[in-house]
């Protein structure tokens, strides 16, 4: 079942017109949150992250888009599944139909979706950079829009390579993240991660790994430019989601990683997840 401005409708019976803006111009917005037993996973900084979104994008917030409203409509949408399975929620937002680039109205609709999750890290994780297209490194590209094209070509190209992700670059060649997480190098007792004026997405999970970090007294964590040369001098390197949590990267060229401290931050994740409220 899906939920569609508040109805729940069969996955087959939820029609989209060929006015429909998110297909014509990738006009909306989306988040993607963690169930665990019923909970949702760092909810109040989703919900946030979501308004922020919809004032940049212009789009009207209706006045009952609360955080009790939509946590409510998320949780109503998965009772059906009966279930405690773990589960990825997918909150999207997009403009009313109609219109060509400018739209007939900022007014919205919502879509709410869910899957279960059958796995989340691997033991040997492989990447390497994804070169054909640039990120943006402006402020658009901090959020979560349906705009993923140049993700989705990196993902297709990492199929091809017998890779696990992509490293994504900017137009000044720094390092932004990968296709479908933010990335933290490691080097001694310093862990780096890209600015978010470098394109980056601005990470729930990435957010709460700085926060982890920054509470303990061994590591020092800076937010900067990177350099793709960085990785292969780095002693560790690790990608973060809020589906995945931290996922240790193995394998970069002929590099090969070790994992101790990315898995000793995953754990503290981990925890976390399980405390938010």
């Amino acid at each position: 079942m899906l939920n569609y401005n508040g109805n729940l409708v069969a996955f087959e019976d939820v029609k989209i017109t060929p006015d429909n803006r998110a297909y014509k111009y990738g006009d909306s917005v989306f988040e993607t949150i963690k169930v665990i037993n019923g909970k949702l996973v760092f909810w109040e900084e989703h919900y946030f992250r979501l308004m922020a979104s919809m004032r940049m994008l212009r789009m009207k917030i209706p006045m009952n888009f609360t955080l009790e409203f939509l946590e409510k409509e998320i949780l109503k949408t998965v009772k059906v599944t009966n279930s405690n399975t773990t589960l990825r929620i997918r909150l999207t937002i997009t403009r009313k139909d109609g219109g060509f680039y400018l739209p007939l109205t900022n007014e919205v609709d919502y879509l709410i979706e869910y899957r279960e999750i059958r796995f989340l890290t691997k033991d040997n994780y492989k990447v390497d950079l994804f070169k054909d297209f640039y990120l943006y490194s402006g402020h658009l590209s901090t959020i979560k829009t349906n705009n993923k094209l140049i993700h989705t070509l990196a993902s297709i190209f990492a199929k091809e390579n017998d890779l696990d992700n992509c490293i994504l670059l900017n137009e000044r060649k720094g390092i932004v993240e990968a296709t479908n997480a933010t990335l933290f190098l490691i080097k001694g007792n310093t862990i780096k991660t890209p600015l978010l004026s470098e394109g980056c997405l601005k990470g729930i999970a990435r957010e709460k790994v700085i926060n982890i970090i920054e509470s303990n007294n061994d590591y020092d964590i800076e937010e900067t430019v990177i350099s793709p040369f960085e990785i292969q001098k780095a002693d560790e390197v690790f990608i973060t989601n809020s589906i995945i949590g931290i996922q240790p990267i193995t394998n970069y060229r002929k590099k090969t990683f070790s994992t101790d401290i990315s898995k000793k931050l995953a754990m503290s994740l981990n925890v976390l997840e399980l405390t938010s409220k």
